[in-house]
C-alpha cells in the first residue's frame, strides 16, 4: 500500500497543480495565523482550479467548530485537519460532519493518548511546536494509534522521509518547510524528490514484506536452526 503523501502550506493554484500532477494525495489549504496563511477566497480558487477528486484539506488552529464546518462546506473541501488545542468534543463535533477529519498533535501531547475518543478519522504527529518543521523524537509514535491512522509531520524533507517511513510504516507523511523555496512558495524539484523519496521507501518495504512467507516466516529460516 503506497504511503499517502499531503502537500501542506499550499498558498496558490501553480502549486496545488503541480502537487496533484506529482501524485500528492491531498494538499493542505491553511487558515489559521500563519506564513502561509490564505484566504478563503483564494482556497476556493485553488479548489475550482482542481480535478473534482483531488483531496484539499482545511487546516484550522483554535477555530469555534461550528465554523470549521460551514467553511469545509462552503468551499467544499474534502476534509479539516485541526491544528490547535481543539477539545475532544470539539473535534468530535467537526468528525460528526465532515468527511474527513485529521487530528494534528504535538508528539509530546497527553491528548495523544485520548486520541480515539475524539471520533476523527487520523492522527497527525508534529513537533513539540507544530507546524515549526522541527523534527520530533520518533519513538514517541509508538504510544499512538495503530499505525494505519497515522500521519506523521515535522521536519520532513526529501532527505530524512525515507527512513520515517522505514521506521514507523506510518498511513501518511505531511511536509511544508521540506519543499520550499521560501514560507508560501514550493520549490517544484524539492516537491518531486519528496515523492521520489516516498515512493522508493514504499517499493523497498513491499520488497522486504515479499520476502515473507504466508506463515510469517523469513524464507531460508531454517538455516538459522
Amino acid at each position: 500500500m503506497s504511503t499517502f503523501i499531503k502537500f501542506c502550506g499550499i498558498t496558490n493554484e501553480a502549486d496545488a497543480l503541480t502537487a496533484i500532477g506529482l501524485g500528492v494525495d491531498a494538499i493542505g489549504v491553511i487558515f489559521a495565523p500563519s506564513s502561509r496563511q490564505v484566504s478563503l477566497a483564494t482556497a476556493g480558487d485553488i479548489v475550482r482550479r482542481l480535478p473534482p477528486e483531488a483531496l484539499v484539506v482545511g487546516v484550522f488552529r483554535d477555530e469555534s467548530p461550528l465554523r470549521v464546518v460551514e467553511i469545509a462546506n462552503n468551499l467544499g473541501l474534502g476534509g479539516v485537519q485541526l491544528h490547535g488545542h481543539e477539545s475532544i468534543q470539539d473535534v468530535s463535533y467537526v468528525s460528526e460532519r465532515v468527511p474527513l477529519v485529521i487530528n494534528a498533535l504535538s508528539a509530546q501531547s497527553t491528548q495523544v493518548a485520548h486520541f480515539d475518543e475524539t471520533g476523527a478519522d487520523l492522527l497527525l504527529l508534529d513537533g513539540p511546536v507544530p507546524g515549526s518543521g522541527e523534527v520530533f523524537d520518533w519513538s514517541l509514535a509508538a504510544v499512538g494509534p495503530d499505525p494505519e491512522r497515522l500521519i506523521v509531520s515535522g521536519g520532513l524533507d526529501g532527505q530524512n522521509v525515507a527512513k520515517a517511513i522505514e521506521l514507523l510504516r506510518p498511513f501518511g507523511v505531511d511536509v511544508a518547510s521540506g519543499i520550499e523555496m521560501a514560507p508560501g512558495v514550493k520549490n517544484p524539484l524539492a516537491m518531486k524528490a519528496f515523492v521520489d523519496a516516498v515512493r522508493e521507501a514504499d517499493a523497498l518495504i513491499a520488497q522486504i514484506d515479499g520476502q515473507v512467507d504466508d506463515d510469517g516466516d523469513e524464507p531460508f529460516d531454517w538455516m538459522r536452526d
